[in-house]
């Protein structure tokens, strides 16, 4: 194998996969990256064996070939070269690495012993924007938490009619779902659910977000649905052919009903500035005790609401904020980090937080950014202390 590429090019495509290998006791080819020539390009893959991703950038192939080495390795000696033409050479297992005034010999492993990256059937395919499909995935995946005995729950669960795609995460104590209305059908025969792991759902954000450098503004996915399998895809600008390849297992059961848990009204209404809340519930958050408690006491008639935690150790806080307030006057107590979180995911200026009775109890938490339907951000409540 002898082929050659801008340092740019090769130190694109790693970033891009580079995520995805890691150590593996049982199986060390997962530590490695393939490349290999496919006619005009330069094709890099890696895998372990949930998650597989593979790109292709323009080289003048010389020799064809595939060799497979560390990624890790492979990784840090082309940060170190400089910005000019790099010559790969695959001799037996080895890839050697000329340079101007640079030249490494990396020890590889047998290509037959790289795992398939598989391929789905294309039965199923809808477009969709980039950009918002990652913002989107943003706003709800780092709520899915790892469960053994609930695994449909450690993933993030995505519904699909013509034209729109519902995101929902959550770990039993907090719920989010984010509505992404297109502009253009998806062209389903009929609606469509699945569920995305958490990590294959970072990997997404991570590839194909515009922040990330795995597209543009204006650019679009192609993704491939098939009932274990999901296979998302970018193309090149200049060509017709795939850039990114992304190819996940999907996790089997049945979602839970969430829509059971989000309240259809609520008693108690307060609209608060985002920023001066969130910085308030950050204070309150320096004195609290071992559940992470922040209390609010709301009072619609004062239309206020006191902030306030207690720490045996530290001590206590209260301070307060003014607002539209609606409703009941009631006290309620939530673990800070979870309002925390629920806050960071909302942009807009203002935010309301809804709460309805449940039994005759305070029920879960409604945040919501005010002007923007498309987001709600459920939480349970602490029981007081």
């Amino acid at each position: 194998m002898k082929i050659i590429i801008l340092k740019e090019k090769l130190q694109e495509g790693l970033d891009i996969i580079s995520r995805i290998p890691g150590k593996n006791m049982t199986l060390p080819i997962l530590a490695n990256i393939l490349l290999g020539s496919e006619k005009n390009f330069l094709a890099l893959a890696a895998t372990d064996l949930e998650v597989g991703v593979k790109c292709w950038f323009f080289a003048k192939i010389e020799t064809p070939g595939t060799v497979t080495v560390p990624s890790a390795i492979l990784s840090n000696v082309i940060n170190f070269l400089p910005e000019t033409s790099i010559t790969l050479i695959g001799r037996n297992q080895d890839l050697i690495i000329e340079a101007k005034n640079f030249k490494t010999d990396i020890k590889g492993l047998p290509i037959n012993d790289f795992p398939i990256i598989p391929d789905i059937k294309k039965e199923i395919s809808i477009t969709i924007p980039a950009s918002s499909f990652c913002q989107a995935l943003s706003q709800v995946y780092e709520i899915a938490v790892p469960s053994s005995s609930r695994p449909e729950i450690s993933g993030i669960y995505l519904f699909l009619t013509d034209n729109l795609i519902k995101m929902v995460a959550t770990d039993s104590f907090r719920l989010a779902e984010k509505t992404l209305f297109l502009k253009k059908n998806l062209g389903l025969k009929e609606n469509y659910s699945f569920i995305l792991p958490q990590k294959t759902t970072k990997e997404i954000i991570n590839i194909f977000g515009e922040k990330n450098g795995g597209g543009n503004k204006d650019s679009e996915l192609k993704i491939f649905l098939d009932p274990n399998q999901i296979l998302i895809e970018s193309l090149m600008s200049e060509i017709p052919h795939p850039k990114i390849h992304l190819v996940s297992r999907l996790i089997e059961g049945e979602y839970p009903n969430y829509q059971e848990i989000i309240p259809q009204k609520y008693d108690t209404q307060i609209i608060l500035n985002r920023n001066e809340f969130f910085n308030q519930i950050k204070l309150a958050s320096l004195f609290c005790g071992k559940i992470s408690e922040i209390k609010l006491k709301i009072d619609p008639k004062k239309a206020t609401v006191e902030i306030s935690s207690q720490n045996p150790e530290l001590g206590q806080h209260c301070s307060s904020l003014t607002g539209q307030i609606k409703g009941k006057p009631k006290e309620i107590s939530f673990n800070y980090r979870f309002l925390l979180d629920g806050l960071l995911k909302i942009k807009s200026s203002e935010v309301a937080l809804e709460v309805a009775e449940r039994n005759g109890e305070a029920g879960p938490g409604v945040l919501k950014p005010i002007g923007d339907q498309t987001y709600i951000y459920v939480l349970m409540p602490l029981q007081s202390t």
